[in-house]
């Protein structure tokens, strides 16, 4: 093997900021050294002019294992970024549309979910409550607007399984301060004003306006939905999956709570519309809501007027401020994500819309799975990004079905939802799973991989949140099993009574632990 390609990888350079640059920044330079001779060198440059997107926005719980590789305290990260805990999300009206149509989606696993399946054993006496209730204590919480653990409780630990809502662009600026003073991320602020290659096509450096060519061994894209290394420079296509998820476009408006005692909801709200749905996020100063629809359903007008009802049925006095953003999008992936020395990060590897909060996740699994799999030189370069790109379009299929899964289980009326019903816009697997499930309940066994993005308790609560109806059978089942899953609902609410009762109210335990914190 010739030396260029035995020669040690050392050079890392992060195109583009924002929460996807600065997280990924952060991940692998908490697990790389970023000082010392074997060290490795993380230079990230971001252009001055752009703006991150401040939306509110939702973390999954990886989020937690996230900071604290990381190295932020938990409290540090909720103080800088508005942040809350964050249990689930419940639906709102995206079944029928009637008044008393919910469900949730919540983050804690069913009950003895290692050991037993409890759907045929729910299916058996589905009157008596909702899946989610029979199964999870964390419906009853979020209610309640209880938090998910207690004020003892230690930092990124809890009662139940939770993540956070965040203000994302004062997520980025806390990532950015804690990389460059703690974890030795060069950052530097300049555009980006030409792309360099070597001889046989690698990406050399990326030129810039005031700080020279800055040369690299991995180049990482973090430039958002221009794709600047991956997709105009590598011409790399972009996979349209508009014909399966119909959402490109999206309003968002801050609203402030209409008392500084107002409940902070624990969950993310999704609110079914005509032609897409509202999300509502709980900060701890603010809510972040927006509409994301589809433009081939409704006009941007028509949208801001059904965001412009919500906020002031729901805020009122939020209304003398109201001025919605827009944000466009294309619903899609890259074909690849790694090419040759250029792996694409967050929306410039993709972007779906923000239902179910897959877009920080995935940045995560990316960063994690780059810095583990670090090239120690490029002559094992093509072999790991050929596993990685496998691996990622695996993970955007599957995030596509479980997104799909939603619309398709609905029953409203509309263009927009009876559109969503067509086969032609159901992929392939989802539907073989949709016609295996209505015989055999979900479980480990109809997904392979060890580290599925969405597991088959996710789907159970979306499935059985929405009534679908699975003809399983426990006449064959053991009497031990059954008893065991009598046993388990019981014990679920027992353990939802106790925690109802001892849980501290979820902004009481966010002022609590706040002003703990000022006080150290």
């Amino acid at each position: 093997m010739n030396e260029p390609l035995q020669r040690p990888l050392s050079r890392i350079v992060i195109v583009g900021g924002g929460s996807a640059g600065w997280l990924t920044a952060g991940l692998l330079a908490s697990r790389h050294r970023t000082a010392g001779e074997r060290g490795v060198q993380i230079t990230l440059v971001e252009s001055p002019d752009v703006a991150t997107i401040g939306v509110g926005e939702g973390t999954w719980p990886t989020m937690r294992a996230s900071l604290e590789q990381i190295g932020i305290s938990e409290l540090e990260f909720l103080r800088e970024c508005s942040s809350a805990f964050k249990q689930g999300t419940q639906f709102r009206g995206w079944v029928t549309g009637q008044a008393d149509d919910e469900y949730y989606h919540p983050f804690t696993a069913p009950t003895g979910y290692a050991e037993i399946n409890l759907v045929p054993h729910w299916l058996a006496q589905r009157d008596s409550g909702s899946f989610a209730q029979a199964v999870s204590a964390q419906s009853y919480i979020c209610d309640a607007s209880l938090a998910p653990k207690q004020a003892t409780t230690p930092p990124y630990a809890g009662v139940l399984n939770y993540g956070y809502h965040l203000d994302a662009g004062k997520f980025a600026g806390l990532l950015q301060r804690h990389c460059t003073t703690q974890l030795g991320v060069r950052h530097v602020l300049d555009h980006v004003t030409g792309i360099n290659n070597t001889a046989d096509g690698d990406i050399a450096s990326v030129s810039t306006t005031h700080s020279g060519d800055l040369p690299g061994d991995l180049f990482i894209d973090c430039t958002g939905l221009s794709a600047l290394l991956l997709g105009r420079h590598y011409r790399v296509p972009f996979i349209d999956k508009a014909d399966v998820l119909f959402n490109d476009s999206a309003l968002a408006v801050p609203v402030d709570y209409s008392s500084a005692q107002s409940p902070i909801a624990s969950q993310t709200l999704s609110i079914a519309q005509s032609a897409g749905w509202i999300w509502d996020i709980g900060l701890t100063t603010r809510r972040g809501v927006g509409y994301t629809y589809s433009s081939q359903h409704t006009t941007d007008q028509a949208a801001e007027a059904v965001l412009h009802d919500y906020v002031a049925r729901t805020a009122p006095s939020a209304l003398p401020h109201f001025e919605a953003r827009k944000i466009s999008f294309r619903p899609g992936y890259r074909a690849c994500f790694w090419h040759r020395n250029c792996v694409a990060v967050g929306m410039s590897a993709g972007f779906l819309e923000p239902l179910e909060a897959s877009a920080l996740v995935l940045v995560e699994l990316a960063a994690t799975m780059i810095g583990e799999e670090l090239p120690v030189h490029r002559g094992v370069m093509d072999i790991i990004a050929r596993r990685y790109n496998e691996k990622f379009l695996y993970r955007w299929e599957r995030v596509i079905d479980f997104l799909k899964l939603h619309y398709v289980l609905s029953r409203r009326e509309g263009p927009y939802w009876v559109d969503h019903r067509q086969a032609s816009s159901i992929p392939e697997r989802l539907q073989e799973l949709l016609h295996l499930w209505e015989y055999h309940a979900p479980w480990h066994s109809d997904f392979h991989q060890r580290d599925e993005i969405f597991s088959s308790a996710s789907y159970q609560y979306i499935l059985y949140g929405m009534g679908f109806s699975t003809r399983a059978s426990v006449r064959l089942v053991r009497e031990v099993e059954a008893a065991r899953a009598a046993q388990l609902f019981a014990e679920n609410r027992e353990r939802a009574g106790h925690l109802l009762h001892h849980l501290p109210g979820h902004r009481e335990l966010l002022r609590r632990l706040l002003e703990s914190g000022s006080a150290r």
